[in-house]
């Protein structure tokens, strides 16, 4: 069971989630940056990169017999905000292609580097699979 909170009074959060209340099996996923499966970067692209962590971090949870729709919090790693900012229709658009319209609790965060020089953003996730 996922329920997310919303203060009342509040504008509506847009592509996130205030708060999120569930009950159920805990799983978390480390953060995954933009590289594939034999960790090899494909691209240096923002929104390329992005794509493929979203994909790595979907592959966990169905490692965890988990989906999209169980993510109760999700932290993004970014390394350039202004990239970020200009970018968020692309952005967006990405999420819902591999994510659909799930929407956690989410932050992001610009941080100096990622330990892989190349990676230009980590996500990572909490999710709740109900029991």
């Amino acid at each position: 069971m996922i329920e997310h909170l919303q203060p009342p009074g509040w504008a509506a959060p847009k592509g996130y989630a205030n708060g999120v209340a569930a009950r159920g099996t805990m799983i978390f996923v480390g953060g995954q940056i933009g590289w594939n499966a034999d960790q090899q970067f494909e691209s240096d692209d923002f929104i390329a990169q992005t794509r493929q962590a979203l994909l790595n971090v979907r592959a966990v949870l169905e490692a965890g017999q988990a989906g999209p729709e169980h993510m109760v919090r999700m932290t993004w790693y970014i390394v350039d905000r202004d990239e970020y900012n200009a970018r968020l229709r692309e952005l967006g658009a990405v999420y819902r292609e591999v994510m659909g319209r799930h929407f956690p609790a989410m932050s992001c965060v610009q941080v100096a580097a990622l330990v892989e020089a190349r990676a230009q953003v980590e996500i990572e996730v909490t999710a709740v699979r109900p029991d």
